[in-house]
């Protein structure tokens, strides 16, 4: 085992850790800056786990179930904020993060069957069990705040909302082309790539990190 593994892993968590404290102390306190603020948690706190578990030695099952509970959230939390950025108010919004809460319930009884395959300077793999759901539950919401992004970029007021729409555009295709890459090669028999995808998304994840942080230092609305 390299004695780099998990490394890129630390470098992002410690600018993420960077770009929370400047959130913290810079952005306005208002309701989406929160949510931008939750959502840098998130990766910030996948990013510290997977060093943990790859350049510390600490790759036991509840380890990386913890690790995959905390990104589990993170789609939900994006569609939540888009959502919230788009003015959709009603309580109902909420049962978005039902399927992911279940499904971490669900493996929190099976976690055992969190194993770490693979460690690597760059990535991690990771067998955990009902995969193809997950993949499904995980993506989802993805693919849904990006339709819903396009398709308010088109309005005319879209001039209204407090960041250029392009740049979330652009923050979710960080998400996507690794994604999509993952599901065509799957299709031609090479799966190296959808097996490690969580790790990898969380990477260039980090194009999207800064899109939520620019946003959150420059949103100084006082009320949502």
């Amino acid at each position: 085992m390299s004695d780099w593994n998990g490394i890129v892993s630390l470098f992002i968590a410690c600018l993420e850790l960077v770009f929370l404290i400047n959130l913290l102390i810079f952005a306005e306190k208002n309701k989406l800056n929160w949510l931008a603020i939750a959502l840098v948690v998130l990766l910030l706190g996948y990013q510290t786990m997977e060093f943990l578990i790859c350049g510390a030695g600490f790759s036991s099952s509840f380890m990386t179930y913890l690790a995959f509970v905390d990104i589990t959230l993170l789609p939900p939390l994006n569609l939540y904020f888009a959502l919230t950025l788009f003015g959709y108010n009603s309580k109902l919004i909420k049962l978005i993060f039902l399927p992911a809460v279940l499904l971490a319930a669900y493996y929190f009884f099976v976690v055992n069957e969190f194993v770490v395959v693979k460690c690597t300077v760059l990535y991690a793999t990771y067998n955990y069990p009902l995969g193809v759901l997950y993949g499904f539950l995980y993506y989802s919401p993805i693919l849904i705040s990006f339709i819903l992004i396009l398709f308010k970029m088109n309005r005319k007021d879209a001039v209204t909302y407090p960041i250029n729409l392009k740049y979330l555009i652009f923050a979710h295709l960080a998400l996507i082309i690794p994604a999509s890459t993952g599901f065509t090669l799957m299709m031609f028999n090479s799966y190296a790539l959808i097996l490690s995808m969580e790790s990898i998304l969380c990477k260039f994840a980090l194009l999207y990190c800064l899109v939520i942080v620019y946003f959150a230092l420059t949103n100084k609305q006082k009320t949502v």
